[in-house]
């Protein structure tokens, strides 16, 4: 991966599910290092503090839908803020839940119009998030970004997406939460899908070179959302959905490792950290060892921790 500017942006949203703490989230990063880890990597690393949702009506919450208002003004300015960090360097953002990918992927993929390159999407998650207003049953919409992304069902009052992702340019890796109708959805899709127990049976690293290789071959950007309910709640306990089941220590930073090799990846969401419910920091510090593989820190570069 070429050396660039990292440009980290914090994104204390709260609002796309009803427990709260993830607010915290970019604080959090702050303080386990992320900046000087990826600057000792050789990047430059650039902090530009917090996005804000600015003015929104306030929400009642009498509706099915809950904080509709305040998700769609923070995706209508993470949008703006994605687009302008594109032309910049490689965008960190440092949620905060995965609703803010609603903002992120929205404005990455039209940069990436504007370049002439598709946008494709590597979605690191114990859930699909294919919901949309009217399918979902929580009515948290951190579970809809991919579906907002790819233009399924109606998305009212949120801005337009002038470029959507096609499914075939979607993967889910490490899925296994998933209710009946996104699967159902997701199977008549073309989405590349590798819940754990395809995992489980054939290891991380075939389905994740697969999807690489075609993004390579298309001469694609590569968005990558990585949620901490990816990783096994054992060694990340700091995410209000906890899935047990997750993927490991070793399969996670492989998987990082693998996106280094590959120079492929153009921007990066850290989600749904919640230090409300973390052990010592420990799952943030590990969400920014995730990162530094994915921008090229060796195994055997990686000094030891104590938790003790």
């Amino acid at each position: 991966m070429t050396k660039q500017k990292c440009i980290l942006i914090g994104v204390p949203m709260d609002c796309g599910k009803r427990r709260q703490g993830c607010l915290m989230g970019p604080d959090a990063y702050r303080t386990a290092g992320l900046a000087s880890t990826i600057r000792d990597l050789g990047y430059a690393a650039e902090d530009r503090g917090n996005v804000d949702p600015g003015e929104f009506a306030p929400d009642t919450n009498d509706g099915k839908l809950h904080a509709l208002n305040e998700t769609i003004a923070w995706t209508r300015n993470l949008k703006e803020a994605a687009q302008v960090a594109m032309a910049e360097g490689l965008p960190i953002f440092m949620g905060g839940d995965h609703a803010l990918s609603l903002g992120t992927v929205a404005g990455v993929a039209a940069h990436a119009a504007r370049q002439d390159r598709p946008q494709f999407v590597l979605w690191l998650d114990a859930h699909p998030d294919y919901h949309t207003p009217d399918t979902t049953d929580s009515g948290n919409l951190h579970g809809t970004p991919l579906g907002y992304l790819t233009g399924r069902g109606a998305f009212d009052g949120f801005p337009e997406v002038e470029v959507k992702v096609p499914t075939g340019n979607v993967a889910m890796i490490g899925l296994r939460s998933v209710d009946a109708p996104e699967r159902e959805a997701i199977q008549a899709t073309d989405i590349q899908v590798a819940d754990m127990r395809a995992i489980d049976e054939n290891g991380i690293a075939a389905p994740l070179r697969k999807f690489l290789e075609r993004v390579e071959a298309a001469g694609g950007m590569l968005h990558v959302s990585l949620d901490v309910d990816f990783l096994d709640p054992a060694i990340a306990p700091a995410v209000g959905t906890t899935v047990p089941g997750g993927a490991t220590m070793r399969e996670a930073h492989l998987a990082m490792e693998m996106l280094h090799d590959s120079g492929l990846v153009t921007s990066l969401d850290l989600v749904e950290l919640n230090p409300f419910l973390d052990e010592r920091g420990r799952t943030a510090s590990l969400m920014v060892e995730l990162t530094a593989s994915l921008l090229g820190r060796r195994v055997f570069d990686r000094p030891t921790r104590s938790y003790s």
